[in-house]
């Protein structure tokens, strides 16, 4: 069934959704100014087909009715402008009876959400700073309110049915299979997401890769207890692929490792060293990894299983799936031979490949726990582990 539902300040929305927007622009303040949101909600009636419930925040009051107290008025705006799936920013703006003052403040905390849509009139004064902004950082710009509600309707598509809690978390996120799989635990642990807000999200382009989440969870485990002072991040899960060449004692094996500059690093030099990996989830994404970051060419029928764990699970939600492929003398030489540069230059990647023991790597701090475990996790077993 389709449903929209016109949700107006001060009132409480609906438990629960398949979509939502929020109106944010230049609001009239004198009865001599009409409000661009009724024709808004107009064209959002004959276009919106679902299917679902949609609901449409307008921060104006219902018709007859008077304007809430200020600090009522803000919290209700900053509370719904957080969860909405998209904010349709329209800036007919003008100098003296719709300046926009608050709409400039709010497009600035929102304009790299990934969920802005932002329309002006051709002709609109002051607006030329937030057009060129949207253009140069992938946020959609459209000339009238009708191409603008437009956009908006065709990024919703079909939404997501969400209830309660699950109505903090805006559509870009909830549809990242990194929100699926994070979500997907906690619900199989029995636990309840209470609420949340989405603090920062890195994009490729139009698409959400990063996030971080500030999230209320109870926890059924712990009857009573609600935990709310964390952030999760969330990002693609990673294929890795340990390569290695056996010897006894197991500390003299030969391991193949990836040097890359990375801003994060705490290392003497700067530089991070890992396993061959990157965001994947298959065999298939192990190999082509590999092949990206060494120039060795594997298929999958030689990569052995490890399973998949958390790399921080303090703080990051995403997994590294393992796989494993024990070398040949001639492997390991060809590697040594063309140690690099490799790597995805469009993709800002260079890779140096070094080859050293699993001994050298305990006794230094070349690298980090979660590489030192992977490792651990193919070679520190015995024969009737393998």
């Amino acid at each position: 069934m389709t449903e929209i539902v016109v949700v107006n300040s001060p009132d409480e929305a609906p438990r629960e959704w398949d979509a939502s927007v929020f109106l944010a622009g230049p609001t009239p303040r004198a009865a001599h100014v009409a409000s661009w949101r009724p024709a808004a909600l107009k064209l959002i009636r004959e276009r919106w087909r679902g299917p679902g419930r949609l609901v449409v925040f307008v921060p104006e009051p219902a018709d007859g009715r008077s304007w809430p107290a200020h600090r009522v008025q803000r919290d209700w705006e900053l509370r719904n402008l957080d969860r909405s799936d998209r904010v349709l920013f329209w800036i007919p703006r003008d100098p003296r009876d719709l300046p926009g003052l608050t709409t400039n403040d709010e497009w600035g905390w929102l304009k790299d959400s990934g969920r802005a849509v932002l329309g002006t009139p051709p002709d609109a004064p002051q607006v030329r700073y937030q057009r060129a902004y949207a253009l140069g950082h992938d946020v959609p710009v459209r000339d009238t309110l009708a191409a603008t509600i437009d956009t908006v309707l065709d990024a919703l598509g079909t939404g997501a049915a969400r209830a309660d809690g699950e109505l903090d978390i805006p559509l870009n996120v909830w549809r990242t299979r990194a929100f699926a799989d994070w979500y997907a635990a906690q619900r199989a642990a029995g636990n309840t997401l209470l609420g949340g807000r989405i603090v920062w999200v890195w994009r490729h382009g139009a698409q959400t890769w990063l996030w971080a989440a500030h999230v209320r969870i109870a926890i059924a485990a712990e009857a009573g207890r609600v935990k709310d002072n964390e952030v999760v991040l969330g990002r693609p899960d990673v294929a890795a692929v340990v390569l290695y060449r056996r010897a006894e004692p197991v500390a003299a094996s030969t391991v193949v490792l990836v040097r890359e500059f990375r801003s994060a690093a705490r290392t003497e030099d700067g530089f991070v060293r890992e396993v061959p990996g990157g965001g994947g989830y298959t065999a298939e994404d192990g190999c082509a990894e590999v092949g990206q970051e060494t120039g060795l060419v594997l298929v999958p029928e030689r990569l052995r299983p490890h399973g998949s764990r958390q790399l921080a699970a303090t703080l990051a939600a995403h997994h590294a799936h393992v796989w494993s492929a024990e070398l040949t003398e001639a492997e390991l030489a060809r590697l040594r031979d063309v140690p690099g540069p490799h790597g995805v230059a469009g993709d800002g990647e260079r890779t140096e490949v070094e080859i050293t023991t699993y001994g050298e790597l305990l006794r230094d701090g070349r690298v980090d726990w979660s590489t030192l475990g992977m490792l651990a996790a193919v070679l520190a077993v015995g024969e009737d582990q393998r």
